[in-house]
Protein backbone atom coordinates (compact mmCIF):
# COMPACT_ATOMS: atom_id res chain seq x y z
CA UNK A 1 0.00 0.00 0.00
CA UNK A 2 1.33 3.45 -0.92
CA UNK A 3 2.04 5.94 1.79
CA UNK A 4 0.97 9.55 1.41
CA UNK A 5 3.67 12.11 2.08
CA UNK A 6 1.80 14.95 3.72
CA UNK A 7 4.90 17.15 3.86
CA UNK A 8 5.15 17.09 0.05
CA UNK A 9 1.44 17.91 -0.26
CA UNK A 10 1.97 20.85 2.08
CA UNK A 11 4.94 22.07 0.03
CA UNK A 12 2.93 21.92 -3.21
CA UNK A 13 -0.02 23.72 -1.63
CA UNK A 14 2.23 26.47 -0.29
CA UNK A 15 4.52 26.98 -3.28
CA UNK A 16 2.18 26.40 -6.23
CA UNK A 17 0.53 29.85 -5.92
CA UNK A 18 4.02 31.36 -6.20
CA UNK A 19 5.48 29.09 -8.87
CA UNK A 20 2.53 29.04 -11.28
CA UNK A 21 2.24 32.82 -11.85
CA UNK A 22 6.02 33.11 -12.19
CA UNK A 23 6.02 30.41 -14.86
CA UNK A 24 3.17 32.14 -16.68
CA UNK A 25 4.89 35.54 -16.61
CA UNK A 26 8.27 34.24 -17.75
CA UNK A 27 6.61 32.11 -20.44
CA UNK A 28 4.74 35.14 -21.75
CA UNK A 29 7.92 37.24 -21.74
CA UNK A 30 9.85 34.53 -23.56
CA UNK A 31 7.09 34.22 -26.16
CA UNK A 32 7.03 37.98 -26.68
CA UNK A 33 10.81 38.13 -27.14
CA UNK A 34 10.79 35.23 -29.61
CA UNK A 35 7.96 36.80 -31.60
CA UNK A 36 9.74 40.16 -31.69
CA UNK A 37 12.87 38.44 -33.01
CA UNK A 38 10.83 36.73 -35.73
CA UNK A 39 9.16 39.99 -36.73
CA UNK A 40 12.49 41.84 -36.89
CA UNK A 41 14.02 39.04 -38.95
CA UNK A 42 11.05 39.07 -41.32
CA UNK A 43 11.28 42.86 -41.63
CA UNK A 44 14.94 42.55 -42.57
CA UNK A 45 14.12 39.87 -45.14
CA UNK A 46 11.28 41.89 -46.65
CA UNK A 47 13.16 45.19 -46.77
CA UNK A 48 16.50 44.02 -48.14
CA UNK A 49 17.15 42.08 -51.31
CA UNK A 50 20.12 40.24 -52.70
CA UNK A 51 21.62 40.80 -56.16
CA UNK A 52 20.88 37.18 -57.13
CA UNK A 53 17.15 37.71 -56.60
CA UNK A 54 15.79 38.72 -60.02
CA UNK A 55 12.26 39.56 -58.83
CA UNK A 56 13.59 42.00 -56.25
CA UNK A 57 15.81 43.62 -58.88
CA UNK A 58 12.94 44.01 -61.31
CA UNK A 59 10.82 45.60 -58.57
CA UNK A 60 13.66 47.98 -57.74
CA UNK A 61 14.08 48.96 -61.38
CA UNK A 62 10.36 49.43 -61.84
CA UNK A 63 10.28 51.92 -58.97
CA UNK A 64 8.43 49.81 -56.45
Amino acid sequence: MKTIRFYMILQWVLFLPVILPLCMVFGALRGAVLMAERVIEQMGTDISYKAANQSAQSEAKAGW
